[in-house]
């Protein structure tokens, strides 16, 4: 790697931020790899927890909505595999919104210390939960085998839909992270944030048995704040990359999804910079 200085003068670091980031991405590799070594350090089954935790939810989650609740899947596709395709873009979504918030305060060390783009740690801490990500789609995987079911070939798609929640959950994240410096309280909202959010989300359930209830017992215009939900797109998204055309993909719900992602992006990185010189005094 060839060598290079970073001089720090008025407006140079304005000037080249973006390209200081590319000069430090052997940082961003590192941060990622550590935090995926420190979260599984010590333990018996080490990254099978990526799989391991996932699993249990979706087993439950089945058992509940199915068993108890009597909800049934879109199409001729088990239940367990509806609620797979929901719940891992969920799961990495929340993950990714928990580790990015409290990305700065967790590395208060190395920001009070060394100067780089501060940027770097609320993407290495959505990268991790990414990596988590990948490797939980074992899960599908194996349920497909089990239940012997051929996805559509909608499932090309699914990349596309990734870097969809990945869009989302770092604008998001950035702008959190931001804030909980100042603001420490925030790291408390967070988790109710999260928890709040799983239950507004079609995880355990589908989107047309959820919009059908809502428009039968509250209004039809309701089912219009359902879909103001980017995450519901996502996981409409998924099901529809594994179910085909039995799950409804909606565009207008999608369309929302992919101008949300932009503008949280858009919105997050700017108040991010606005703030970002303030992070080594404050924290």
């Amino acid at each position: 790697m060839s060598e290079f200085n970073i001089v720090i003068k008025p407006k140079h670091t304005e000037k080249n931020y973006w390209k200081d980031i590319w000069h430090y991405r052997e940082l961003f590799y590192i941060l990622s790899w550590r935090d995926i070594k420190v979260r599984y350090k010590q333990t018996v089954l080490g990254i099978a927890w990526s799989v391991l935790r996932p699993l249990l939810t979706i087993i439950i989650f089945t058992l509940i909505f199915e068993k108890v609740a009597g909800l049934q899947s879109e199409g001729e596709a088990p239940y367990a595999v509806m609620v797979c395709a929901g719940m891992l873009p969920w799961q990495f979504f929340a993950n990714a919104l928990s580790e990015a918030s409290n990305s700065l305060v967790a590395n208060s060390n190395l920001i009070s210390k060394v100067y780089f783009p501060r940027v770097i740690v609320p993407a290495s801490a959505v990268a991790t939960s990414f990596i988590d990500f990948a490797i939980s789609f074992v899960i599908l995987l194996g349920m497909l085998a089990y239940y012997q079911y051929v996805p559509s070939w909608h499932i090309i798609f699914i990349p596309f839909f990734s870097f969809l929640a990945f869009l989302i959950a770092f604008g998001i994240g950035v702008y959190l992270t931001a804030i909980n410096v100042k603001y420490r309280d925030f790291r408390y909202i967070i988790p109710f944030i999260v928890q709040f959010g799983a239950y507004v989300s079609p995880v355990g359930f589908s989107s047309a048995e959820v919009t059908k209830k809502i428009a039968t017992h509250i209004s039809p215009d309701a089912v219009f704040l359902f879909y103001c939900n980017p995450i519901v797109g996502i996981i409409d998204g998924f099901r529809w990359c594994i179910i085909g055309d039995a799950q409804e993909l909606n565009l207008i719900s999608l369309a929302f999804s992919c101008a949300v992602g932009v503008l949280v992006l858009w919105v997050g990185i700017r108040y991010f910079r606005k703030v970002e010189k303030t992070f080594a005094d404050i924290i």
